[in-house]
């Protein structure tokens, strides 16, 4: 689910230490379809802005279209008829405005983001289970089942969730194995194994504070933050905690959180 947002941002922090984007590239400069209902926000959003959920598009938009059934690029192309709230002031989570943004940043490096993923960071990390399509997932028969719980207390595997069209924000799958890889890669800033996969100041920005989702309810309260695809907080002792949920209705639960400071991190599936 949600856990992909993380992975998705890792990805796009390869492609800006490798010069082929930047964080504040406009998202039009890569995918001239990209549009949303207010020209100059079509115009001026960046790959940043989508990312850290502050582009102003709505929670929630275009998830009822893929509820039924509708595909990335019909989704996409029809996210233009919903009304913005005030762009870059105003904090909103919205899987097809930070899908959008991954859909910019592969764009831009001339593949499908699935095929990005796997050139990126699934195969140089050794990330062997790692996949953002969905039939990937089903075809591997050692896998997650979504569970509902029953009225009689048991459980039963009822379900299936298809989120290829909005990949880049909950569409990945991987085993527990290759998630602590991804793990050991944010905790050695960018270095596994001794090989460099990404380029370390690229892949700190996305551990870096970008937006406010909202402000303290009190004076004793701590405000949390959003970097790119990252929740940002700090313990009483004033260390980061850096970490992403996830979770699908459907029945599916995820967390990742690491200490980079402690060089801690615990991955939940």
């Amino acid at each position: 689910a949600s856990v992909s947002k993380p992975i998705a941002s890792t990805i796009v922090a390869k492609l800006v230490g490798d010069g082929i984007v930047d964080w504040d590239d406009s998202a039009r400069m890569h995918n001239p379809d990209f549009a949303l209902s207010d020209p100059y926000v079509t115009e001026h959003a960046t790959i940043a802005d989508l990312l850290s959920h502050r582009s102003g598009l709505a929670t929630g938009a275009g998830d009822l279209l893929e509820d039924l059934g509708y595909d990335r690029d019909y989704i996409l192309s029809r996210i233009d008829q919903q009304p913005l709230a005030p762009f870059r002031s105003t904090y909103h989570y919205s899987n097809f405005g930070y899908t959008a943004g991954g859909v910019a940043a592969a764009t831009a490096a001339g593949k499908t983001w699935e095929a990005l993923a796997d050139e990126a960071l699934f195969k140089p990390a050794g990330m062997t289970t790692a996949s953002y399509r969905h039939g990937d997932y089903l075809a591997d028969d050692d896998r997650a089942h979504i569970h509902k719980r029953l009225p009689d207390s048991r459980w039963a595997a009822l379900y299936d969730r298809d989120p290829d069209a909005e990949a880049p924000a909950g569409g990945a799958s991987a085993s527990l194995d290759d998630m602590l890889r991804f793990l050991r890669l944010q905790l050695g800033d960018g270095t596994l194994d001794g090989e460099k996969i990404v380029d370390g100041e690229a892949l700190a920005a996305a551990h870096v504070p970008q937006v406010i989702p909202g402000p303290p309810a009190s004076p004793l309260r701590r405000a949390s933050f959003y970097g790119f695809g990252w929740n940002v907080t700090y313990d009483d002792e004033g260390r980061v905690r850096i970490g992403h949920s996830g979770a699908f209705e459907l029945g599916t639960g995820t967390n990742i959180s690491f200490m980079p400071g402690e060089k801690l991190g615990v991955v939940v599936l």
